[in-house]
């Protein structure tokens, strides 16, 4: 197999591979030995009729099609990878005359990664926020962490809000006891909101082994169609009551829960490491606007073919993290009523943006000589394999042939990073947060505006 590029230009690459005659008979070997048992012919047992009575029966190229398409199967990512090509669709192809134990050449034309040219990359102007740590987030940090590693204990009084509470309960409306409203030895957190609208209220000063009836009324949106709207009871025995009981913060605890001796340098660390999230969150946020600005800047017409391979992605993408619940992508368009080319519908434009925000990127880095080197490559398996704590070797065996799709990772994180060094970023402090504002506070501030305009 010979491998030529013909011609490389306006995104589109010419490609001749050229197979010797060798190579096609071997192929159409392969393809008459795999399928022989499908051919009957008198004076023949099945599949032991000899090739070229098959080819006399059925015609010489009986076998060319399925041994081409075997051909073309391994040579043209070969090819591709030879000529380091990055294509964004499938060939047209062309062959030269076929006829056994002769060479022939196949022609690809196919349409390539765009290049595009870029404007207006550098000198972007983009705010950051700036904001430092206070003692306030050191504290819901530090408080996060005692309720962590907090301990339920058995106390002997009545039940309080937050106690969590082991319990027998029976649903019934009327005389009907229905189903599903019935447990034993249930745990129940209260003022967890997991039950019923003020069923955990009123269990609420209850002591252990006391019996209790609680009386609700079904929400009208209830899932459970014959319940909704229905006043019911349930019978209830509180066999225990628990509660969270945090840990003293001193010394102690910070020696339990951290590498750290004293409380003063577990506060310490924490604020440094809460600071250290925030200006990566602030950077990338900022890093993100720039990217925007010169997507925005430089608007063209995105292939069709990249913006279905990204939703591709994208579908991939939520379907894996649906698994982490147990659901699948086609389970959650049934839940959302929704089919998959509508959910592909709904996605399209951010796939869009994606696609052609990448193109952009790839770009500038072609302008720029930009590239990501085999030592760089090799850098980022090292992090990965630490992060998922394995050899690096053991990695790169897993990852199989991703070093190309890697590099173009790389290469794009290179071209953002360089775009927010040339860019002119502007420090500025965070935007006050406005209070939320309930629906009776809007309905008193109406009536005292309108009060207002009549006198």
């Amino acid at each position: 197999m010979k491998t030529t590029l013909v011609s490389k230009e306006n995104n589109e690459a010419k490609l001749t591979i050229d197979f010797t005659a060798e190579e096609f008979e071997d192929a159409i070997n392969k393809v008459y030995r795999k399928n022989r048992n499908q051919f009957v012919i008198n004076g023949f047992r099945k599949g032991k009729a000899p090739r070229s009575i098959v080819e006399k029966h059925y015609g010489e190229g009986i076998f060319f099609e399925d041994a081409i398409n075997n051909m073309l199967g391994e040579a043209y990512p070969q090819a591709l990878q030879e000529l380091d090509l990055d294509v964004i669709d499938s060939p047209s192809v062309d062959f030269t005359e076929l006829a056994a134990k002769k060479p022939f050449t196949v022609t690809c034309t196919v349409a390539l990664f765009p290049v595009i040219e870029v404007k207006d990359y550098k000198g972007v102007d983009v705010e950051q926020t700036e904001s430092e740590v206070g003692e306030e987030e050191v504290d819901k940090d530090i408080e996060s962490l005692r309720k962590r590693n907090a301990r339920m204990a058995v106390v002997e009084r009545p039940v309080q809000d937050g106690d969590t509470v082991l319990l027998d309960y029976a649903g019934f409306v009327g005389e009907d006891q229905f189903d599903g409203g019935t447990a034993e030895r249930q745990e129940l957190k209260i003022g967890s909101g997991t039950f019923i609208p003020g069923f955990e209220d009123q269990l609420v000063g209850a002591e252990t082994g006391e019996k209790r009836d609680v009386n609700v009324t079904f929400p009208e949106d209830y899932g459970e169609k014959s319940l909704a709207g229905k006043d019911a009871v349930f019978h209830c025995t509180v066999h225990e009551i628990k509660e969270e009981q945090l840990p003293e913060l001193d010394d102690e605890f910070a020696k339990d829960v951290s590498e750290y001796d004293t409380l003063e340098e577990l506060r310490a660390h924490t604020k440094e490491d809460l600071q250290k999230t925030v200006d990566e969150q602030y950077l990338n946020t900022a890093k993100d606007a720039v990217v925007d600005k010169v997507y925005e800047a430089n608007s063209f017409d995105v292939p069709k073919a990249l913006v279905e391979d990204e939703i591709d992605v994208m579908a991939r993408d939520l379907d894996q993290q649906l698994a982490y619940q147990g659901l699948s992508l086609d389970q959650y368009l049934k839940f959302t009523g929704s089919s998959m080319q509508q959910f592909r519908d709904q996605i399209r434009d951010d796939a869009e943006k994606r696609a052609g925000t990448r193109v952009v990127l790839l770009s500038i880095a072609d302008a720029e000589n930009m590239e990501v080197s085999d030592e760089e490559l090799d850098e980022q398996y090292g992090k990965m394999a630490e992060q998922y704590g394995m050899e690096k070797d053991r990695l790169k065996e897993i990852m199989g042939d991703s070093d190309r799709v890697m590099k173009k990772d790389l290469l794009v994180t290179k071209v953002i990073d360089m775009l927010y060094d040339n860019a002119n970023v502007t420090k500025v402090a965070p935007k006050p947060v406005e209070p939320e504002v309930t629906e009776v506070e809007k309905e008193d501030a109406e009536a005292e505006e309108s009060a207002d305009t009549q006198e």
